[in-house]
């Protein structure tokens, strides 16, 4: 099968950082779907296990968003049978989806909304499961803080997490939601995604929200450049706050928060898969929730950027522009 990978870490301009190769057709097991892949989205996180993690001496795929059509299942599978359209993120532990067919675990898979083509839909699930988890498992955006203004304030309301953030905060809850963005094109799209106020993150962050005339609100929600907004974050926060954050700052100094009693929250939607916790498949379920929010019309896709056929050129570029960090929404390629 045709597959893009790697072996040795380095820069995106190295002739070798991805190759057009060939590998063996993976067997499903247990709970395995084998997919045919027919959309990826590319994240950072592609481009940061680039950087950090070679092969050893093998091939090494990239690729944690996809959606395609259900070739065979494991004998452990429910709900899925072949010629069924999906979506996922997969599993970080495991080969990517930048390959013509993939092996995913059925539990953190969901059938692709119908309203959507592939690429559209390959856009939405690692983002999607990232942001739903930090919204509502971490920070519980619907339990008030006692006090506060039910706000939620999203830096990097334009980047991948951020513009499905954006929509499930106002959508599903009744929190006013404050988006960053710098520059206008990225304004615009938070705005067209439902940001209630939009703010500018190369600016004091805790000015800009007074400027709003808005009490301090109780949730902060940081998709990226978390070092360097994290003392103004401390100090626009409300007490008894709750902040999450996704990125991997160098250092993560907390204790400003200690005197307003802020609670600190990781997000990384790859524990369940890592470690098979007790209740991996309700990232499933998540999903499945996902496309009928889609079809509802409640949502809406997150692609971006379209850059073509899923090729060894093609992916450099989406992996060279993801790490200008101008992205707006999901960048995707589509189709071998």
């Amino acid at each position: 099968m045709r597959a893009i990978g790697y072996k040795e870490i380095g820069p995106i301009e190295a002739p070798d950082s991805l190759v057009d190769i060939e590998l063996p057709r993976p067997t499903p097991q247990a709970h395995d779907l084998l997919v045919q892949v027919k959309a990826i989205a590319v994240n950072p996180v592609d481009t940061k296990v680039r950087r950090r993690a070679g092969g050893e001496g093998a091939w090494k795929v990239l690729g944690w968003d996809a959606a395609g059509v259900v070739v065979e299942a494991g004998p452990q599978v429910q709900g899925f049978k072949p010629g069924d359209a999906v979506y996922y993120a997969g599993d970080l532990t495991r080969p990517g989806c930048n390959a013509e067919y993939h092996l995913v675990d059925a539990r953190i898979a969901a059938h692709k909304p119908q309203s959507l083509n592939f690429a559209e839909a390959a856009a939405l699930p690692l983002t999607s499961i990232t942001a739903w988890e930090a919204l509502f498992d971490r920070l519980d955006i619907r339990k008030a803080v006692p006090g506060a203004k039910p706000a939620i304030l999203i830096i990097g309301g334009a980047g991948g997490v951020g513009s499905i953030a954006v929509q499930l905060a106002r959508r599903l809850t009744d929190a006013t939601v404050i988006a960053t963005a710098s520059r206008p094109e990225t304004r615009q799209w938070v705005q067209a995604l439902g940001a209630h106020h939009v703010v500018d993150h190369t600016k004091p962050l805790a000015d800009e929200i007074a400027a709003l005339g808005i009490a301090a609100p109780g949730f902060v929600f940081s998709t990226t450049n978390t070092e360097d907004h994290l003392a103004e974050i401390a100090k626009l926060i409300a007490p008894q706050g709750r902040f999450a954050l996704i990125d991997d700052p160098a250092g993560l100094d907390i204790s400003p928060f200690k005197r307003k009693s802020v609670s600190v929250h990781w997000e990384f939607m790859f524990t369940r898969s890592m470690f098979a916790t007790a209740d991996i498949a309700e990232q499933g379920r998540l999903l499945a929730e996902v496309a009928r929010l889609v079809d509802a019309g409640t949502l809406r896709t997150t692609l971006g950027e379209h850059f073509g056929v899923i090729n060894a050129a093609n992916l450099k570029r989406a992996h060279a522009f993801i790490e200008t960090g101008k992205a707006k929404g999901k960048v995707v390629l589509e189709g071998f």
